[in-house]
């Protein structure tokens, strides 16, 4: 892929069909309020939609019936051609990333698989079974390079790394699902580089490259503009480039 727009614009979006229903999951963290205003300004869909645990109806990874509900109410605005799950636990207050196998717990364990993977494959369950049939759509969800398996040569970070290479692995095989069903449609997993918010502050090197988390949302949209089907269940970073599994 070409490298991302980079003039400040939001993508068109106009590889999607006009109308529909773009939809962000985690709409209240930072990169996803980015992705929702940017989806607002760049005017393609006819509806632009968010949720979070902070919203009405309230989201949460962990509640399976909040996940249907929330996916329910998008599906009711239109077809859904767009939805980015933009959710992630890296570590709280007094638990900061395991830096060796001393340190792994198996509630911290449990807690990083239940938000950063099982909960985004109980959305691909209600969700993509909403994507149309027909024309493009794309279901993303934000991955992260630290899950790549053929990278990984620091070490650490368990329970976060194991996790989203878990998230990897149930994108590529809801993938191939997806594309008996809709044949046009692309799931795939984005890694959005380092981004300025809570989460990845803590974990910021001098030297190293920082996106905000408006230019995080614009690169990752021009990605998503750039795709089509040969590209589902790929694992693609924010210039579009794949990954290492």
């Amino acid at each position: 892929m070409t490298q991302p727009e980079s003039d400040g614009a939001p993508p068109s979006l106009r590889s999607f069909d006009p109308g529909g229903v773009a939809v962000v999951f985690g709409a209240t963290g930072g990169i996803g309020a980015a992705l929702l205003a940017a989806l607002e300004k760049a005017g393609h869909f006819r509806h632009v939609t968010g949720y979070g645990r902070r919203g009405t109806p309230s989201f949460d990874l962990t509640d399976e019936t909040s996940i249907a509900r929330v996916v329910a109410d998008a599906a009711a605005l239109g077809e859904i051609r767009l939805a980015v799950d933009a959710t992630g636990f890296l570590h709280a207050a007094d638990k900061r990333p395991e830096k060796s196998w001393a340190e792994l717990d198996a509630a911290r364990l449990a807690h990083a698989f239940a938000v950063n993977a099982i909960g985004p494959a109980l959305l691909i369950k209600h969700l993509l079974p909403r994507l149309p049939r027909t024309g493009k759509s794309v279901f993303a969800t934000l991955s992260a390079r630290v899950g790549s398996i053929g990278d990984n040569r620091l070490g650490g970070w368990y329970a976060y790394r194991a996790s989203k290479a878990a998230l990897n692995q149930f994108v590529r095989t809801a993938s191939i699902e997806l594309a008996r069903r809709a044949p046009a449609a692309a799931c795939v997993a984005l890694h959005p580089g380092t981004v300025a918010t809570g989460l990845s502050a803590p974990f910021v090197r001098p030297g190293r490259e920082v996106h905000a988390p408006e230019e995080a949302a614009r690169h990752l949209l021009s990605v998503i503009d750039r795709l089509d089907a040969s590209a589902t269940g790929d694992f693609l970073d924010w210039r579009g480039d794949p990954v290492p599994w």
